[in-house]
């Protein structure tokens, strides 16, 4: 036999075992599925029946399956049937209940914000109101987590609260409603540019999006670009992104690609309806809290080079799950594949399959992270989010702000301050005055507002290690000096931080009179990523610039 027919033997037999390799190959998965089932099923029972003390079996079985879907991603969740309510908001963005905040502060549980016209608004609670009792049943001891599922139920059906204002008990009696957040919380105009901010992509974010758009472009003829907010968007239904885009997109463009184990489930999404304007400049706001949806939303867009990204790093989940059901009522979210944008890239940051020593998902390394091109030749990179193309850096809160949040001394002003203002400015106008900054800061001289700064933890830290290393007496007089210092600073903290403190007492004020819209109504003109969104709409030859268009 000469070497070319050996070498023709020898690749046919390998053609020919190939399909009989995979079936032994499938044959014994399913052989090592069945066994670990076998031996899963009699390890429970034998510790049902032979433990020493009583094993409830809901709860271990749901400690089992939480600790083996542990070793996956975050996603992929086990739902019991007493979850299926908060599977609903997830999923839908909706609830049985009466439609408010409510928070915690010490023993106690209180109104924080009302939604506008739903049943806790309607019923007249305010913000601040405390929660004594829900149905007769006191709220002592409980936790926040505690009374807010006790208000919660089915849609129609009553709930009667006990609430503390002013020092005066009060009852109201109202009717759960099925709660439908908005996902377009607010819509309007900063100055001649559009501006819609998407909080979620439940049911009908694409047509709320579009018809806010639409209504915008009509009563401003004069309107100069549009600005879509997607920062704090957590995501939500794929189907709805791609309808979003196709708002801004013609019919037929790719927008994300779904890819799996199961070849069969893989899908193509396209865009399908007619468009509302390819042209106009648009401008898409992002950051560390965008994900999943508003990454296809936001990398589509900028694969596409449609709309210039602004803001910072996205989230980086280019995972999709779906919601499969179980038995008995349950349910699991699993993830079945990943999906990839127009340019071919996956944002997908961390990599669920490969841990480091503590068990954390590692980040894709550099070395690994692939070019890819949008549609006018611009280089994107794959495995770390979406990148923005006009970066702006991230504010965080300093440590005084943070305490004035989670102390809620902030929130506690506000209370006050409502009772002896009827009415304020409108919430574009809104301003905290010199007056409303000084009583807010004659409030706090005698509330408890310590906080520990980076520095007074290092001091603390470097004390500690002087003493282990017999170093104290030689330092000990430069280290009071140094925190004699921090606290003389901290005393003028308050002036430091007036602007971020007066932007917080503002959010809170506008919310109480307001709602949610005056909220963000009374931030645009002076949110820095707004701001800087208006001036590159402003700028067509820098936005061209960015987006490689010829003029």
């Amino acid at each position: 036999m000469t070497k070319r027919i050996l070498t023709l033997h020898v690749v046919a037999l390998l053609l020919l075992g190939a399909p009989v390799a995979r079936a032994q190959h499938t044959e014994d998965r399913s052989f090592e599925l069945s066994k670990n089932l076998e031996i899963f099923s009699r390890l429970y029972q034998t510790l049902y029946l032979n433990y020493v003390d009583d094993v409830d079996p809901g709860a271990t079985m749901k400690k089992a399956i939480d600790a083996m879907l542990s070793s996956l991603d975050p996603y992929t969740v086990y739902y019991p049937e007493a979850d299926m309510e908060d599977v609903k908001l997830q999923l839908l963005g909706q609830y049985g209940g009466i439609g408010s905040l409510i928070h915690q502060q010490g023993d106690n549980v209180y109104i924080s914000e009302p939604y506008k016209d739903l049943p806790a608004d309607k019923a007249g609670l305010k913000a601040g109101d405390r929660i004594v009792e829900v149905n007769g049943e006191s709220t002592a001891g409980k936790s926040n987590t505690d009374v807010s599922a006790a208000m919660r139920g089915q849609a129609g059906t009553e709930l009667t609260l006990k609430l503390e204002r002013d020092g005066k008990m009060f009852e109201r009696t109202m009717k759960r409603a099925e709660i439908k957040l908005p996902n377009v919380p607010y819509s309007g105009m900063v100055g001649d540019i559009g501006y819609v901010k998407l909080d979620e992509f439940t049911q009908e974010a694409a047509k709320n999006v579009r018809e806010a758009f639409v209504r915008l472009k009509r009563d401003n003829p004069a309107m100069k670009g549009f600005i879509l907010d997607l920062r704090g968007n957590g995501g939500g239904l794929l189907n709805e992104a791609v309808d979003l885009v196709n708002i801004f997109v013609k019919p037929g463009q790719l927008i994300v690609e779904t890819k799996g184990k199961v070849s069969a489930k893989n899908t193509k999404n396209f865009t399908r309806l007619t468009p509302e304007d390819t042209e106009m400049p648009l401008v898409v706001l992002i950051n560390g809290s965008s994900a999943s949806a508003s990454e296809i939303t936001a990398g589509s867009l900028q694969d596409l080079d449609r709309a210039v990204i602004v803001g910072s790093r996205s989230f980086g989940k280019g995972l999709v799950q779906n919601v499969l059901p179980l038995v008995y009522n349950t349910q699991m979210k699993v993830t079945v594949s990943k999906y990839y944008i127009p340019s071919g890239r996956c944002i997908q940051a961390l990599d669920y399959s490969h841990r480091d020593a503590e068990g954390r998902a590692t980040k894709v390394p550099d070395s690994l992270k692939t070019a890819f091109t949008t549609s006018r030749g611009r280089v994107v990179y794959d495995g770390f989010g979406i990148e923005p193309d006009v970066e702006v850096e991230a504010e965080y809160l300093s440590a005084l702000a943070a305490t004035l949040i989670t102390k809620f001394h902030i929130f506690n002003y506000v209370n006050t301050f409502v009772k002896q203002h009827a009415s304020i400015a409108p919430a574009s106008q809104f301003v905290v005055t010199d007056e409303i900054w000084n009583d807010f800061c004659n409030y706090l001289k005698d509330k408890d507002c310590n906080y520990s700064t980076n520095t007074e933890s290092a001091i603390k830290e470097l004390r500690d290690i002087a003493k282990e290393e017999h170093y104290i007496e030689a330092l000990s007089k430069q280290l009071d000096e140094l925190e004699s210092l921090l606290r003389s600073d901290k005393e003028a903290d308050l002036t430091k931080h007036r602007s971020e403190i007066s932007e917080l007492l503002k959010s809170e004020i506008l919310a109480r009179y307001y709602y949610n819209e005056g909220r963000i109504e009374g931030s645009l003109t002076t949110d820095p990523e707004v701001l800087r969104a208006c001036e590159v709409l402003h700028d067509r030859e820098q936005y061209n610039k960015i987006l490689k268009i010829k003029e």
